[in-house]
């Protein structure tokens, strides 16, 4: 985030800089989803860490790419607002076709992929269809000999018309 401008500066900002119209609709529905609609006149220092991710959650939202590339996006997020943040994700995915690239080591947020790719010391060790929480800790299990390394999931939710 940019130190100076508000959270709502910060969300706004790739679209003032590339001159495109702002959707205060969509922008609303945003900022109501990652829940920061009292937080808006705040600068990221007043923001606690949590907030400060929900803001960069909203602004890479707020451009409706066709791709958002995801590095553990809810990491510091209580879990309600995870799932909250990952049925939106979700929702981008269904009513307007866009991909998410996710990498995360959370179990939980993988289960919302369509698709999820378990990697073990740089290398696809499994390739999982649309799979449930448990699949997830299944997997997991099966590599938890120390011997082999931390495993690491990166989740795409592919979009709606691959299924």
């Amino acid at each position: 985030m940019v130190p100076t401008p508000t959270a709502k500066e910060n969300i706004l900002l790739p679209l003032q800089i590339a001159h495109r119209p702002i959707d205060m609709d969509w922008f609303d529905k945003v900022v109501s989803v990652v829940k920061l609609q009292n937080r808006l006149d705040h600068r990221p220092s007043q923001l606690s860490g949590g907030q400060q991710q929900r803001v960069a959650c909203a602004r890479a939202i707020m451009e409706r790419p066709s791709v958002i590339f995801a590095d553990e996006p809810t990491g510091n997020l209580d879990s309600r607002s995870s799932h909250e943040v990952f049925e939106f994700l979700r929702m981008c995915v269904r009513e307007y076709g866009q991909t998410i690239v996710m990498v995360t080591h959370d179990p939980r947020a993988a289960s919302f992929a369509d698709r999820v790719l378990v990697l073990s010391d740089g290398s696809i060790v499994q390739d999982l269809d649309h799979p449930s929480y448990d699949d997830i800790l299944a997997v997991f299990a099966q590599d938890d000999d120390p011997q082999n390394g931390p495993v690491e999931v990166e989740s795409a939710t592919a979009r709606s018309a691959e299924q």
